[in-house]
């Protein structure tokens, strides 16, 4: 019987890897900085992986308490007006916004931005001029509120609870690195792409484009991944007479999960949109990304501090509790001080809500606890890793490992772009909630172990 990439990760396999992989830290509290070394010496790794890197840093959004997940999704039996229903205001005096709440292009900065927007807009309406009003969440989703709500003359307080803007997106610009290692969101496909390709060109940073890819497993190089019996599948699912999760319909559909290149296909689909494909809707499925992705060469935090310039911005300051009602409302910070406004706009992740960071009072409408419920929160993670000089010798840049156990499974080759050993890797859903739980010895070597095939890998004739 195979192990699957998932036992590896929880260190409940056997062999060489299990060795590498055989336990679990406890979940970490929230940091202000990535990990960027281990604190202990890294266990041993098999022979034949790849070498030590000289610099590495990864994300753990998935634990993190003020993320719990990268983004959201639809999992089998919801459907998108749960999206709707959480946007809906509350009396006119709280809101909730965020990727979350936007129906068009959940899951993404785009989403997240006109969520933001649309929120202020409808707060605008309801208010007058120089009104208090608070805005809960320094990323994406809330900039953009309090940078709209600014312009229409409201009197805009910003409480982050990290002790940096930004939110999920985390740009980190370092002498050792030839570009900022990005950390958070900062890839897109398809209409995404061009949308925040061009803000961000405003702000004088550029895209990077990852479209050449590759398959590689240890044989050698294979086909890269085969979206086909995937499509399939959610065709044939749309008339089920019940929803059904992703895995099932490929089931339903006699597609061969065992198949290497379709296994590749369900890693990509999870890396990029962070669904866990046994929990995902097949009515309402997650897009299936084309095989290129843009990403940037600067500090995609431009996104949230330029909206935020000239706006109060309170840090280290996590929201525990909003109390509201016709008059107002309430916000107990967790120093325990409690500060009045007007109204409120709450922007945090997901996952937070569904975690009872924050408590209502009242309780929020049914409608609205029923969508958080309802929702699933999805997990990416991201790793850098930069070497003394290049083991590989594939000239793509986007690669894809296939077949094999491979935690890691989807890989940017960043050499091409800035002439430097530098590699990305992308691991999602539950893998990534896995990944984000090892110490930092066992997730370096869990990053070895899965570059393993490129080890020999050669161009193709």
């Amino acid at each position: 019987m195979g192990i699957s990439r998932r036992t590896l990760l929880v260190g409940a396999g056997a062999g060489a890897v299990a060795v590498v992989l055989a336990a679990c830290t406890p979940e970490p509290q929230p940091t202000t900085s990535p990990t960027s070394a281990p604190p202990s010496p890294t266990p041993s790794v098999p022979p034949g992986a790849a070498p030590e890197p000289t610099a590495w840093m990864r994300s753990t959004w998935s634990t993190d308490a003020y993320s719990r997940g990268a983004m959201s999704y639809l999992p089998a039996g919801a459907t998108p007006q749960l999206r709707k229903d959480l946007a809906e205001p509350v009396g006119d005096r709280v809101l909730l916004a965020g990727e979350t709440t936007d129906p068009d292009h959940p899951g993404t900065v785009p989403g997240a931005i006109d969520a933001g927007r649309r929120a202020a807009a409808l707060l605008i309406a309801a208010s007058a001029s120089g009104e208090r009003v608070a805005v809960v969440g320094a990323g994406a989703a809330g900039a953009a509120a309090a940078r709209a709500l600014t312009d229409a003359g409201r009197v805009v307080t910003v409480f982050e609870a990290r002790e940096r803007t930004g939110g999920r997106i985390h740009s980190l610009a370092e002498k050792k690195w030839p570009i900022p290692v990005q950390l958070g969101a900062w890839l897109s496909a398809g209409d995404d792409a061009g949308s925040l390709g061009g803000e961000l060109a405003a702000q004088g940073v550029h895209q990077l484009t990852f479209d050449t890819p590759t398959g590689w497993s240890k044989d050698g190089a294979a086909p890269a991944i085969d979206p086909g019996p995937l499509r399939r599948a959610i065709e044939q699912a749309a008339n089920a007479p019940a929803d059904m999760p992703v895995d099932a319909a490929l089931k339903a559909a006699g597609a061969d999960t065992a198949d290497p290149a379709l296994a590749a296909a369900l890693a990509w689909l999870q890396a990029t949109t962070g669904v866990d494909a046994e929990k995902a809707s097949s009515w309402f499925p997650p897009a299936f990304a084309p095989d290129a992705l843009k990403g940037a060469d600067g500090d995609v935090g431009v996104l949230v501090n330029t909206p935020l310039d000239g706006i109060k911005v309170t840090l280290a300051s996590p929201v525990t509790r909003i109390a509201y009602d016709d008059s107002g409302v309430s916000l107990r910070l967790g120093t325990g001080e409690s500060l009045s406004f007007d109204r409120v706009i709450v922007t945090v992740p997901l996952g937070v809500l569904q975690h009872r960071a924050i408590e209502f009072a009242p309780p929020l409408p049914f409608a609205h606890r029923g969508a958080i419920a309802a929702l699933a929160s999805g997990y990416v993670e991201t790793v850098w890793v930069q070497f003394d000089e290049a083991f590989w010798n594939v000239d793509a840049d986007l690669w894809h490992v296939v077949g094999g156990d491979a935690p890691l499974r989807t890989w940017l080759n960043l050499q091409p772009v800035t002439g430097r050993p530098v590699l990305v890797g992308l691991v999602g859903g539950p893998e990534a909630e896995a990944f984000a739980k090892l110490g930092d010895g066992e997730a370096e070597a869990v990053v070895r172990e899965s570059l393993r095939v490129f080890m020999a890998a050669t161009p193709t004739p």
